[in-house]
């Protein structure tokens, strides 16, 4: 039987996203890859690590911000300044002048966010009190209201649901944790890959979690975008 599989923001780490799907037995012509998102920037192997996700047949993958500043550049050439410093030199360097047409067409034609029953994937976040198809693609790509939002209320020791869906997981909020930790009914999978934590994979339907090794000792001499 298939499995389905959510994973937080790689960011580049193309090691650590090895070691994620080689811990979980992940069959890449059976299971199913849900991305979360922001696939690029940070560690210096985007290129092998797009390579590698390709290779899946059922993959779902979700737009990150950082997807869109690469995508911007994979299209017009030109790279922002603050694209640069988030991240984005180590994305231009890992193709070394040659965009794959695949590379292209996985980050155009990315979703903003995707449904899984009463689940829903997005890599940053939802106004709850909005329909989803009245929301624009900058709320789905960077706002952290329902994270930060989830987070304090179950600081608080309220639990309450804040959204209609069963579970939302979403990446784009670090948190300084070994392993994803669910707030409310949000499932916060960005464990800091991007920085110097660990890349995270769950297994949907039974919760079990497979955690890379700290990204940084994957790379090392690399100085990667430091602590978060």
């Amino acid at each position: 039987m298939s499995k389905t599989f959510v994973i937080g923001d790689i960011h580049g780490s193309y090691r650590a996203l090895l070691q994620c799907l080689k811990l979980s037995s992940f069959d890449y012509s059976r299971d199913h890859l849900i991305c979360l998102g922001d696939i690029s920037d940070g560690w210096p192997e985007t290129k092998e690590s797009i390579d590698e996700i390709l290779k899946i047949r059922n993959l779902t993958f979700l737009l990150g911000n950082h997807d869109f500043w690469t995508l911007e550049w994979m299209e017009t050439g030109h790279a922002e300044s603050v694209w640069l410093a988030q991240g984005g030199e180590a994305t231009v360097k890992s193709y070394g002048g040659t965009i794959p047409p695949d590379h292209h067409h996985l980050l155009k034609t990315a979703k903003p966010f995707h449904l899984l029953n009463d689940l829903l994937f997005v890599h940053a976040g939802i106004n709850p009190v909005r329909a989803l198809e009245d929301q624009g693609l900058s709320t789905f790509l960077w706002d952290r209201s329902l994270a930060e939002k989830a987070q304090y209320q179950e600081a608080q020791g309220d639990s309450k649901q804040l959204t209609e869906f069963d579970a939302v997981f979403v990446g784009h909020t670090p948190i300084k944790e070994d392993k994803p930790k669910q707030f409310c009914e949000v499932w916060m999978m960005d464990t800091g890959a991007g920085w110097s934590g660990r890349l995270s994979m769950m297994n949907v339907d039974s919760g079990e979690v497979f955690v890379s090794d700290p990204v940084p000792s994957l790379y090392p001499g690399v100085t990667g975008r430091k602590k978060f």
